[in-house]
């Protein structure tokens, strides 16, 4: 058997932790053959908790201190640690990658809803999450799909002028929908000679392989936990760790990490961060950890030395966000529905505002839920600042908001002129409002520079509010806009003359 001399290695390196760990039959049959042919992905579960730590002995522990919320666990995996078949054989009827593999019905994408069996709160509130919606937001919406086909699709020349040949699935997925999550489907199956030296059938799967935040699964379900808790360890200290978060926000467009790295919370985290414990729950401020991560303000469960909750664990991470700032015109009250592909604004356009800045008011938070999401953000921030100190700042970065939509506003404003006049060809002229280069200009002004400057408030991250596409750029690009329409109405003035 090539499991035995590979166990007696995890003994040897791990032994404390394997002593405690009790495979089942199945799982031992996994490691096996797998135990060898992919080394790598087995000696990153082995390092997981999910090795060590049986579902029952989890759910002994502490409430504070629990990491399951299931009250209960299925008796055919409570006894077990979490291995290979516990997640690759759950909800077999359910999933369309389902195949027969040594004698198991087993599935290639572990889904938020095979996770549920153990952590059913969590994939609850994951699903109200902006992020488990992300791929239907964004093809569901037909600006936005318009957006990403003049980002992504394949210009050429065709009789003097610029035409866009469609993206393919194969750059939306390398592209976009690699954060934004896939749809995972199966097209066929196909037999191939594996490792062992044996044929076996396996499922062809399209938008494979990703780990986005909204992926379609095959089971239906949204999401993939391995955005934030990577295959095959799964593990609560590097859902912790911003670099995790940095995969997906860290571009021009959400330059969260990159500003994160420049602030005072960054620079401590990355001074004495690696003294910090990112593995204890509850995670205690001022013990386990002194300055904040991405984790600490939206997602981790946050106590004193005492033992009083500052935040409680939560997966839906909107609901510690009064404002939604980033990847749109303007910002404004983050929406009711994590679906904001339902969202039209007074002009039927898919846009959680008009073009003017009026919010679309009956999809969004009002003021009461607002003050509420801000409350507990700032339970936070209160943790380790004063009260004096928490308003200030807030006061500084709801002025940001105010000041960076009044900026685009008047952007926008010249482009809506630019449209009106013919400048540029807009909706009116059943065209694309982000194909010219005008209307680059305008794009830039709020996917990047707007959304720099109100996320280098939030998170303190200086520079990147001003002269790094902060506001040197919002002003600069207002004065561009401007002195090109200006220029062009000018010569179709004069064109408009000498034709008479």
């Amino acid at each position: 058997m090539r499991l035995l001399p590979f166990v007696a290695l995890l003994i040897l390196f791990f032994p404390s932790q394997f002593k405690a760990a009790e495979l089942s039959d199945a799982s031992s049959e996994c490691l096996d053959c797998h135990a060898s042919i992919v080394p790598g992905m087995v000696a990153g579960w082995q390092s997981s908790r999910h090795a060590r730590v049986s579902p029952l002995e989890a759910l002994k522990k502490p409430e504070l201190e629990r990491r399951v919320s299931a009250k209960s666990v299925p008796s055919d995996l409570a006894q077990s640690v979490v291995g290979c078949a516990e997640c690759h054989t759950l909800n077999p009827e359910k999933h369309s990658d389902t195949f027969e593999h040594n004698g198991y019905q087993v599935h290639i994408v572990v889904t938020p809803e095979d996770c549920a069996i153990c952590h059913p709160v969590e994939e609850k509130q994951y699903g109200q999450n902006l992020m488990s919606h992300a791929y239907g937001n964004l093809l569901n919406n037909s600006l936005y799909q318009d957006l990403v086909q003049t980002i992504n699709g394949v210009q050429f020349l065709d009789d003097g002028h610029i035409s866009i040949k469609p993206a393919s699935t194969e750059t939306n997925g390398d592209s976009c929908l690699s954060c934004h999550g896939t749809k995972v489907e199966v097209k066929g199956f196909e037999v191939r000679e594996t490792e062992i030296g044996e044929e076996m059938e396996f499922p062809v799967l399209s938008g494979w392989p990703n780990n986005g935040v909204g992926r379609i699964n095959p089971d239906g379900s949204k999401g993939s936990c391995s955005s934030c808790h990577t295959w095959h360890r799964f593990s609560i200290e590097m859902a912790r760790k911003p670099h995790t978060c940095s995969q997906c926000h860290k571009g021009l467009d959400v330059p969260i990490y990159k500003i994160y790295q420049v602030s005072k919370h960054g620079n401590i985290y990355s001074s004495i961060g690696k003294k910090w414990n990112f593995e204890e729950v509850p995670w205690t401020v001022g013990e386990d950890f002194t300055a904040p991560t991405c984790a600490t303000c939206h997602v981790s469960l946050v106590v004193t030395p005492e033992g009083d909750v500052v935040a409680e664990r939560t997966h839906q991470m909107n609901n510690r966000l009064p404002w939604r700032i980033f990847g749109l015109i303007y910002a404004h009250a983050h929406p009711k529905s994590p679906d904001t592909s339902v969202i039209k604004n007074k002009a039927g356009l898919p846009l959680p505002t008009d073009l003017s800045g009026e919010p679309a008011s009956k999809y969004l938070i009002d003021n009461s839920e607002q003050q509420e999401r801000r409350k507990t953000l700032q339970q936070v921030c209160l943790s380790c600042h004063t009260q004096q100190w928490v308003d200030g700042h807030w006061a500084r970065f709801e002025n940001t908001i105010k000041t960076t939509n009044e900026m685009t506003v008047t952007a926008t404003e010249l482009m809506l002129k630019a449209w009106e006049t013919g400048a540029a060809k807009g909706l009116a002229q059943n065209d694309s409002i982000f194909n010219e280069a005008i209307e680059k200009k305008w794009m830039e002004q709020w996917l990047f520079y707007a959304n720099s400057t109100r996320m280098s408030s939030a998170m303190l991250g200086t520079d990147h509010g001003v002269f790094d596409n902060g506001r040197w750029y919002m002003a600069k690009s207002i004065q561009e806009i401007y002195d090109w329409l200006r220029m062009i109405l000018a010569v179709n003035s004069e064109t408009s003359r000498d034709a008479k």
